[in-house]
């Protein structure tokens, strides 16, 4: 039974360890839409990255996406930016890909 329980404990370090990861990961994707965000929108210097910890925060408001693209979308809105949803998960997207990749170099 040694054996049993030593490889359950190895399954769920890994599962912790993943769960981290991925939390990073999004975490990463978010800050790097914040910052492209706060470009389209004019924002420079410090606000830039004032914006994208925002983002990186609107995303701790509920369960899912949903909260980061609501937040993006209306910011857009306010500003006069035309962005649809489908677009803004196309980015999103993108951008997962461009922060595992800088998560695992």
């Amino acid at each position: 039974m040694n054996g049993f329980d030593n490889r359950e404990k190895g399954f769920e370090a890994k599962y912790s360890v993943d769960q981290e990861h991925e939390f990073k990961v999004m975490a990463r994707r978010n800050r790097l839409l914040g910052a492209w965000a706060a470009e389209q929108m004019g924002l420079s210097g410090d606000a830039i990255a004032s914006y994208a910890k925002d983002v990186v925060a609107a995303d701790f408001e509920k369960p899912g996406d949903s909260d980061v693209v609501e937040k993006v979308l209306k910011d857009f809105a306010d500003k006069g930016i035309d962005m649809d949803e489908a677009a803004l998960r196309k980015k999103m997207n993108e951008f997962v890909a461009v922060a595992r990749q800088q998560l695992s170099a």
